[in-house]
């Protein structure tokens, strides 16, 4: 079998914008009003979602798992977000918001389609080719108990594979010797977003900055902030290992089965982007890395 672990690459291009609407969604908003969390402000309640199925964690394991935001923000969420809801009650509210979220996008015809049903069954399949070893949030998100409804699934899937993806990316990072601030200087640097749209992670200008000299100081970046050849080649590097790490639940479903589940879920998909919902620049450099030629 011809390995291709840009197959990995190529999959979460395809399912991110499918899971992401989750966080822009009306659905969510309404949600988290009535959980408690601010209903105008996505960050109010995004550590909750995201930070669940761990559990009651605090402060110290969310900043460990996520990696990319600041101590300081995640510390101004927790135990907070668990003194409004705990972390049943919003897996619960969670599992609201994808069914009304995609019964809106999808109406009860496109929910009943045989389609959707093969595409929850694929990626379910992936799923369970997955190695959660040193994936904290990829395996938290696989312990919770799996849903009956196709688009339910369908959802669950596409989280545990993006944080399977995800954690692998922190692993990445960690082997190249770049700390959460100088991961995201990096990464902007190598043209994945402007500054500006990682200021949610929460990093002060100061430690921005910090962060960019020390990355001066080893070569990858240029005195004038930019990158350095150095550099680029170190963030390639990242790419690759990122996408050979996730590579293991795609080899094992197979370029064909990962084809037809491309072809399944490209409906959902254009529905997605057709809501204008998903914002055009991203902390993830979506359209913008790809992962060089091997």
């Amino acid at each position: 079998m011809t390995e291709d672990p840009g197959l990995a690459r190529q999959m979460w291009h395809q399912l991110e914008p499918i899971n992401a609407l989750f966080w822009y969604s009306k659905e969510m908003f309404d949600e988290a009003g009535a959980l408690g969390y601010a209903p105008d402000d996505r960050w109010s309640s995004y550590f909750a979602w995201r930070a669940a199925p761990l559990g009651p964690v605090g402060a110290t394991q969310v900043a460990s798992a996520f990696h990319s935001f600041s101590p300081r923000t995640v510390a101004a969420h927790f135990p907070a977000a668990w003194a409004v809801a705990s972390p049943e009650r919003v897996l619960e509210a969670r599992t609201r918001i994808v069914d009304r979220m995609y019964r809106a996008l999808l109406g009860e015809d496109g929910l009943a389609d045989p389609g959707l049903a093969e595409a929850a069954d694929l990626l379910r399949a992936a799923v369970d080719a997955a190695d959660f070893a040193g994936r904290p949030l990829a395996a938290a998100n696989a312990g919770l108990p799996w849903p009956d409804e196709p688009h339910l699934v369908l959802w669950q899937a596409s989280t545990i594979l993006r944080e399977h993806r995800g954690d692998g990316h922190i692993a990445a990072l960690l082997t190249a010797g770049l700390d959460p601030v100088e991961s995201l200087v990096s990464f902007a640097a190598a043209g994945a977003a402007p500054v500006e749209t990682f200021a949610s992670r929460g990093w002060t200008d100061e430690e921005w900055n910090a962060g960019r000299d020390r990355l001066v100081a080893r070569g990858l970046l240029a005195a004038d902030g930019t990158v350095t050849e150095g550099g680029r080649e170190l963030r390639d590097s990242i790419e690759r290992i990122t996408d050979d790490l996730a590579y293991s639940p795609w080899r094992a479903l197979g370029a064909g089965k990962a084809a037809r589940l491309s072809e399944l879920t490209m409906p959902l998909l254009v529905a997605v982007l057709k809501t204008g919902l998903l914002p055009g620049s991203n902390t993830l450099g979506i359209g913008k890395i790809q992962a060089p030629p091997r």
